[in-house]
């Protein structure tokens, strides 16, 4: 059986890709990378809700806690990031709201804000009340509100 120098050619020549393989690879990820990088850009706007739920459930129960276990039962919204002097809620099994880059407002029962607070605490007594208040959350375009009834203890939220 006779070889002849074009087949020993054409064994060589079928190694690898060609271009046009090659930049059908690259427009395929090219395509993947633009449906792709806007989604990432906007988990942050898309956890807010998510984040509101999560605060209006923790308030919901500490309140359960106070009335179930007879103790008052506070709630923790940390604003900024613990330092070793508001750390204490850890240790004291109050649950913590981190803000994370949602900025948050907190107007007393009295109506009257308080500015710069590291962490707000929401306490809750066993007969149903509490400190009462009103959180104001924000990120971005996004608001939202938690409102606290001081008499009845009651939590409703409003997302805009």
């Amino acid at each position: 059986m006779r070889i002849s120098a074009t087949d020993s050619l054409n064994c060589v020549n079928q190694r690898g890709f060609t271009l046009l393989e090659l930049m059908l690879v690259l427009v395929i990820l090219a395509l993947g990378s633009l449906l792709l990088v806007p989604n990432i850009g906007a988990l942050d706007e898309r956890s807010f809700p998510a984040q509101i739920r999560s605060g209006s459930n923790q308030l919901n129960y500490a309140r359960r806690t106070a009335v179930v276990t007879g103790q008052p039962q506070a709630a923790r919204f940390q604003l900024q990031p613990a330092t070793a002097d508001n750390a204490d809620a850890a240790q004291e099994q109050t649950p913590v709201w981190q803000s994370g880059s949602i900025a948050a407002e907190y107007i007393d029962a009295s109506g009257q804000a308080q500015p710069d607070l590291e962490a707000i605490d929401i306490l809750f007594y066993p007969e149903g009340g509490s400190t009462g208040g009103e959180l104001h959350f924000s990120q971005g375009r996004r608001q939202a509100s938690i409102q606290i009834d001081p008499f009845s203890g009651r939590i409703t939220t409003a997302l805009e």
